[in-house]
């Protein structure tokens, strides 16, 4: 009951945009974008996640952020974050200039709810020479958003996926003091995994997903989410619940593209051609789909 009411809640105050079938969207989760320590799980994807990025640029897609995208659980301070993956953050700043950037917050940035926190780490950054530099000026962080394809009644609601999960929602102080003092310690040191995360921890995967499926069989409502890493995607008579996954997989990222009316699921990682030349390869794991065969 409790996840449903914590999603019913985000979905009425979720910030509204609207799309079209000439409009593209890329939806990507769980960067957790870290210090480039041990830690950080999102340093050995990085030339994915730029690769990525790059090609979604270029081809003008809108980049909503589901979440999760900088690990400020294990690290005290953006501003290290910023300085680590410099190349990233300038990156996403082109396309929140061009008007095409949307950032959600999660569990792991949940500190991002704070328009002060947002003002001082995300509106500015510093380079070399110490001067600050436009990254984000003015910026909104949203705890949901809707997509209204066509018209406001086709609604595709996008929210992070941890409302709900006590320790990761409400409690999520506690749960940062765990894995700040504890479980990071342990995993650089012992490979310990981290009990708390439904990432990491296949049943309380399991429990998160039933819960979020609940909610969108009771509200007939399209809804795509992260949290969990693991990708979902509904075949067209089924719960429209969706998932995109998230950047750190072993040697691949996924991700959610809505482009000209379809959705579809994709991964990028690093192949061989067969002269063994490696590049980065972008894969179509499932779809493309109609998006209009998912509103009933």
């Amino acid at each position: 009951m409790f996840t449903s009411k914590r999603l019913s809640e985000t979905y009425k105050k979720s910030k509204e945009i609207n799309i079209d079938d000439s409009s593209k969207v890329v939806l990507i989760s769980d960067c957790h974008r870290g210090d480039n320590s041990r830690a950080d799980d999102f340093a050995n994807n990085r030339p994915l996640f730029l690769s990525a990025l790059n090609y979604y640029y270029k081809n003008n897609y809108i980049y909503i952020e589901i979440g999760d995208g900088d690990e400020l659980w294990e690290n005290r301070k953006l501003e290290e974050i910023k300085r680590c993956h410099k190349d990233v953050f300038e990156l996403m700043s082109k396309f929140y200039k061009k008007d095409r950037f949307y950032m959600i917050l999660g569990n792991h940035d949940m500190v991002k709810k704070s328009e002060k926190y947002v003002e001082k780490n995300l509106y500015y950054y510093k380079d070399k020479e110490g001067k600050k530099r436009e990254l984000f000026n003015k910026i909104k962080v949203y705890e949901g958003i809707i997509i209204n394809y066509l018209n406001k009644k086709n609604k595709i609601f996008i929210v992070h996926g941890h409302q709900g999960d006590l320790i990761n929602d409400r409690l999520w102080f506690l749960g940062r003091f765990l894995i700040r003092y504890l479980w990071r310690p342990l995993s650089i040191y012992l490979g310990f995994k981290d009990p708390t995360s439904p990432a990491k921890n296949y049943k309380k995967k399991r429990k998160v997903e039933r819960k979020i499926i609940r909610w969108v069989k009771e509200n007939n409502q399209m809804l795509i989410a992260g949290h969990t890493h693991r990708p979902m995607f509904p075949k067209t008579s089924e719960t429209p619940y969706f998932n995109d996954g998230s950047c750190v997989h072993p040697r691949a990222i996924t991700c959610i593209e809505i482009e000209k009316g379809d959705i579809t699921l994709v991964k990028w990682s690093i192949t061989a051609k067969k002269d063994g030349t490696l590049y980065v390869d972008r894969e179509i794991i499932t779809g493309p789909k109609k998006l209009e065969k998912y509103f009933k």
